[in-house]
């Protein structure tokens, strides 16, 4: 039987899943891949299942924000899933961030729909395994990483980007990120802290894998193919990551 939105069946899903906020970015990561089957592509969840290294790896979307971050989880569990990465981009609060890897120990539960899951004590933390071999991983590449605390909100044109209707009602949006840094929170985006805190529920090993690719109120960003090039580092470095953890779960007895 078919999940309700990513039209997915238990057989169709690795217990190693990735997640990408961008259905179109899915179909980058799934170039990586061998032997890679398209499984659905329903709403804003593009799902591609592969093997990268030899370790079975499926790869889906879930679209912008946590309400749908959720849903994906949810469908992925009754699938089989055992690992959940997201892989995507964020918005860095220090300059000297931009191109270089967010990979948080935790995050700040500022959206909603993790207090549908849990109270907001509840903390929102990555799995100290997966967070280990992706810093590790990360090293191999010209990039530096962070593994400070992110936080995830959820209004983009409210708290996130100014926007002329946010001018007009003289909402101010650069306070949230002095908020923020005096928290020493080192980004922000909309979807990491439900996937952090619906994984430990779950008891599913999660982890955040995040390329900065814009800084606050977008006052600088990646262009171009230094963007471009960004994303398939980050593919690659999950990607290798996911392998490596494989690798030492086998090792140890605790594979997959």
């Amino acid at each position: 039987m078919k999940t309700l939105y990513l039209q997915a069946g238990e057989g169709d899903i690795s217990p190693y899943v990735i997640f990408s906020g961008d259905p179109q970015r899915v179909n980058m990561i799934a170039e990586f891949l061998s032997d890679a089957k398209k499984i659905a592509f329903n709403r804003e969840f593009n799902t591609v299942t592969g093997f990268y290294r030899g370790v079975p790896v499926t790869v889906s979307s879930t679209g912008i924000g946590a309400p749908s971050a959720a849903i994906a989880l949810e469908e992925m569990y009754e699938c089989g899933m055992k690992v959940a990465v997201r892989l995507g981009t964020i918005m860095g609060l220090k300059d000297d961030l931009l191109g270089k890897l967010l990979i948080p120990r935790g995050a700040v539960r500022g959206e909603r729909t993790g207090e549908t899951y849990a109270p907001p004590s509840y903390p929102a933390v990555a799995d100290y395994g997966l967070l280990s071999v992706f810093s590790r991983v990360c090293a191999r590449f010209s990039r530096g990483v962070d593994n400070g605390i992110i936080a995830s909100l959820d209004g983009f044109y409210s708290r996130m980007r100014e926007s002329r209707f946010s001018k007009e009602r003289g909402t101010d949006i650069l306070s949230t990120f002095a908020d923020l840094r005096r928290l020493n929170v080192v980004g922000v985006d909309m979807e990491s802290s439900l996937i952090l805190t619906l994984g430990s529920l779950m008891g599913v090993k999660t982890c955040v894998v995040a390329m900065t690719t814009v800084l606050e109120n977008l006052k600088d960003f990646l262009k171009g193919d230094e963007r471009a090039r960004a994303e398939r580092d980050l593919a690659e470095i999950v990607l290798n990551g996911v392998a490596e953890y494989h690798k030492e779960a086998c090792e140890d007895g605790r594979g997959q």
